[in-house]
């Protein structure tokens, strides 16, 4: 049977899904660790269909200025991730690397956005590697594309995709620890949520290439 919408989708695939995006996070935190110099730990991600508005309400409600990274997927798999990261997420890498807080995304300058986007390229990259490492895969990404908006205006480019698969998108919620553990000292946790629209026939790939029947 192939695929027609994401309600398709069962608890297996679900937990796949999971596990990948644990080993990309885990991927992900490690790579951040070095460029920060700062230990780093994760916690297991959760999986959720959403739909539109549902995702909007996710975020903190449509008027909730957040910064979103854009990436297409191009090659075995194809489409699209959305990486919403909010200000804690940028204030915490900010203030690792170049000492700086912000009281909105909006007073980021040029040089913060291109720090941020080198974020993006290692939280896409290392979700990606996740994917062809454990399928053989061959996946490209773009550049990531930056956007400081409302929440439901960032939404705006992936809902276009929305009615192509369904009413539902794969909503990724990921956890960043920063600093010790809450035994040893400070610690901070920040959320990385990411909003994952494939092809209906790329996901039919990863689960074919995985042996899990959809």
């Amino acid at each position: 049977m192939s695929l027609q919408n994401m309600e398709q989708l069962n608890a297996m695939h679900f937990d796949v899904l999971r596990e990948i995006g644990n080993i990309g996070q885990g991927n992900a935190a490690s790579s951040l660790s070095q460029m920060l110099s700062q230990t780093i730990d994760i916690s297991v991600p959760t999986v959720k269909l959403l739909d539109f508005n549902e995702s909007v309400e996710y975020l903190g409600g449509p008027e909730n200025v957040v910064l979103g990274m854009l990436v297409g997927l191009k090659g075995d798999i194809n489409g699209m991730m959305l990486y919403v990261l909010q200000k804690n997420f940028a204030n915490s890498m900010l203030n690792a690397v170049f000492g700086k807080q912000i009281n909105d995304l909006t007073e980021l300058d040029e040089m913060d956005i291109s720090f941020i986007q080198e974020i993006g390229n290692i939280l896409a990259g290392s979700y990606v590697n996740a994917i062809s490492s454990l399928t053989g895969l061959t996946i490209d990404i773009s550049v990531p594309t930056i956007s400081i908006d409302m929440a439901g205006a960032i939404l705006a480019v992936p809902a276009v995709e929305f009615a192509q698969i369904g009413n539902s998108v794969l909503f990724i919620d990921d956890s960043f620890i920063f600093g010790d553990s809450p035994a040893g000292g400070d610690s901070s946790e920040i959320k990385s949520n990411m909003i994952l629209v494939p092809e209906l026939s790329s996901l039919e790939t990863l689960f074919s290439k995985l042996g899990i029947e959809v």
